[in-house]
């Protein structure tokens, strides 16, 4: 992490400059009547009332894209701190949207769906400092120079989320970014996604690298995905990436599990084509619940639904309390499985319209459907073209989750679920909740292939590893939720 000495130097300076400003001066006699001193601290005391001399109010505009620099993001913060922000807490944590904004807010803004912000009532003063943050993706800027009663644009550059530790610009004083675990999965490519959207090669590594992605490959399972780096790779230490049951299997001799998992912010499980019950013992289910009831973030690929539904394919003991049904086929669990519907590759009919949004069962429904149409990922209002569907869930507990996108099919219509979110402990109440798992049977793939027998990244030409085309209808959407998952449980409005 950046030395923060210039923030904290800032801090020192408004303070000194609020009892300067209290002496009158050329400030004064161009503000007075719009100047409130009472009980003023800090930054406080250069926050204008520019109404009252009819005046527009000093704002900072721009918006925020993720690390690529060009897909713009929904609900990300921006603000100007109260005090010192300070650092992150490693590794996962319960963080509600209840607890605030870490140092306080002086005055804040969200991003909407355009990815575009408004902040008002900035103060009016040298050295702003200014905080763009969803979950542990943050940047923190030192705006030199705010001119009251003004608007004035924030450079692109700066807020850009961070695609590196050292993604620095000359008015960053600051980043930070959320270590992400990802397994691989022969059916799957999440891997490839995190380099589309602009994380930089040097911070996707393996366990033990330096980078905040690292990789891992379930070595025992047949659907293994990628297990090496190619020759030269930069993030990585070694060419082996570390075995997935070091992440989440507890038995020996293994040593994943909790302990393992409490490290990462995120665990992305990518779909192997099978649920490989024999790598996911009991201790294993249990320890992934654990680490999300503690505050952890899960995202699972299809055939990985086995961490929700139990073993089914083929039939097994092992399941996670809660989430799962306590009897196979039981509709008591946060969802039900048919885990035999058909795959699909569709793009949208009349008659098959391919995965609708649903804007009524998910409180972020309208604004991600409005943020499709925006970047290009729906050409008609909650429809997504897809590639690489597959249908394994029948229906969700609306009590318990969230349904994000589902899939109408058959005759009568049935409306699939293909994304959904819980969070967790989803046994209390909603507002002692601290993590989130997210649910896709909305394969990334998308012209990326996951294979054992290619290294990372392959060359991504005709389906040979991480495609470098442009983000898909679907990826445009997993992104959506890729940043939406690290942010704060609860409601951010």
């Amino acid at each position: 992490m950046v030395v923060r000495a210039r923030l904290v130097a800032a801090l020192i300076v408004f303070v000194v400059g609020c009892a300067h400003h209290h002496q009158g001066g050329d400030d004064d006699t161009k503000m007075d009547s719009g100047y409130v001193p009472d009980a003023c601290e800090g930054l406080a005391c250069f926050q204008y009332d520019c109404g009252s001399k009819n005046l527009p109010p000093t704002t900072l505009s721009g918006t925020v894209y993720a690390p690529n620099g060009t897909l713009p993001l929904y609900g990300v913060n921006v603000y100007v701190p109260a005090s010192d922000p300070g650092p992150l807490v490693d590794g996962s944590t319960c963080a509600k949207c209840s607890d605030g904004l870490q140092g306080g807010a002086l005055t804040a803004a969200i991003t909407d769906e355009a990815g575009h912000f408004e902040i008002t009532d900035v103060p009016a003063t040298a050295n702003v400092p200014l905080v763009i943050q969803v979950g542990k993706w943050r940047r923190q800027l030192n705006i030199a120079n705010v001119a009251a009663c003004q608007t004035a644009p924030v450079e692109v550059a700066d807020t850009t989320l961070p695609k590196s530790a050292t993604d620095m610009t000359p008015n960053t004083t600051s980043v930070d970014m959320p270590k992400i675990a990802i397994s691989t999965g022969s059916a799957d490519a999440i891997e490839c996604l995190v380099r589309k959207l602009g994380i930089a090669d040097k911070e996707i590594g393996t366990a033990g690298s330096a980078g905040h992605i690292h990789l891992y490959s379930d070595f025992s399972a047949a659907g293994k995905g990628v297990g090496s780096f190619a020759a030269g790779w930069p993030g990585g230490p070694g060419a082996t990436f570390a075995d997935s049951q070091n992440l989440w299997n507890p038995t020996t001799p293994y040593t994943g599990g909790y302990d393992a998992m409490k490290k990462y912010d995120i665990v992305i499980l990518s779909c192997e084509g099978g649920q490989y019950s024999g790598t996911k013992p009991q201790a294993a289910m249990d320890a992934l619940k654990k680490y999300a009831d503690l505050g952890g973030r899960v995202f699972l690929s299809h055939w990985h639904n086995i961490w929700i539904e139990g073993a089914t394919n083929p039939v097994g003991a092992m399941k996670p309390a809660v989430w799962a049904p306590t009897t196979a086929g039981g509709t008591d669990g946060v969802a039900t499985w048919n885990n035999n519907g058909p795959d699909f590759n569709d793009p949208p009919t009349t008659s098959d319209p391919g995965d609708l949004i649903d804007e009524v069962r998910n409180p972020k429904g309208m604004s991600f459907a409005t943020w499709m149409v925006n970047v290009g990922g729906s050409l008609v209002r909650d429809s997504i073209a897809i590639s690489e569907g597959r249908q394994t869930a029948k229906a969700v507990d609306d009590t318990k989750t969230e349904r994000w996108v589902y899939w109408n099919h058959g005759t009568p219509v049935v409306e699939y679920p293909q994304d959904f979110q819980f969070t967790t402990p989803n046994e209390v109440p909603a507002d002692q909740r601290c993590g989130k798992v997210v649910f896709s049977d909305m394969h990334v793939s998308s012209g990326s292939t996951s294979s054992s027998a290619n290294p990372y990244p392959g060359t991504g030409v005709g389906g040979n590893g991480c495609s470098t085309a442009p983000l898909t209808p679907q990826e445009k959407a997993l992104a959506f939720m890729f940043f939406d998952i690290a942010s704060c449980v609860g409601s951010i409005f």
